[in-house]
């Protein structure tokens, strides 16, 4: 199973305690007792949660332990439930050419400017980004809307016609989804 790694900070005695755990939890546990060493962890590690009794600048994915006591099976709990918010997070955005896409909240993302999407939308860019070649409206329709009909329907250029509009109100980006002569690609 894949390990988090948790850095415990200024916390002699929290790491002593909970080092002696280590085989047991799904995370590796280092030490870290000064700003400096905290930045040498850091550097080398993807995936970690640090523990601190204060909230540090300039640090990401932090829990605050600062009251004591508290049961360890509770604190084990928190950890698991931080780590796992944290996947969450980092799993919802994907880039997408020079976009960024929140799949959690429906957004495509370009510095400062957001756009919110509906979840067919979302849908759409997710599986365009994912192909290099450009994908027809069959395609589209089988593999996002799950429609298999040789009936014709407009649904796919519609939705596409739509997003298109709305990307070049907000971004002024007419090159975002383009019409080729097999089918739809982002660019």
């Amino acid at each position: 199973m894949y390990k988090q790694n948790l850095v415990i900070f200024k916390q002699d005695s929290l790491y002593e305690i909970i080092s002696e755990l280590e085989e047991n939890l799904n995370f590796h546990i280092f030490k870290a007792s000064s700003e400096k060493s905290l930045d040498d962890k850091l550097h080398n590690l993807s995936n970690y949660l640090i523990i601190t009794q204060k909230e540090l600048n300039g640090k990401n994915n932090q829990l605050i332990f600062n009251k004591a006591p508290i049961k360890l099976s509770r604190l084990i709990e928190k950890i698991n439930i931080q780590f796992l918010k944290h996947q969450f997070v980092e799993k919802s955005e994907q880039s997408v050419g020079k976009y960024k896409i929140d799949t959690n909240s429906r957004e495509l993302i370009l510095k400062d400017k957001v756009l919110k999407l509906t979840e067919k939308e979302t849908s759409i860019i997710i599986y365009l980004s994912k192909t290099k070649d450009a994908v027809g409206i069959d395609q589209l329709q089988s593999e996002v809307w799950e429609y298999h009909s040789k009936l014709e329907t407009h649904t796919v250029e519609t939705h596409i016609y739509r997003l298109r509009k709305k990307i070049l109100k907000i971004f002024n980006d007419d090159n975002f989804i383009v019409s080729k002569k097999d089918g739809y690609q982002i660019i």
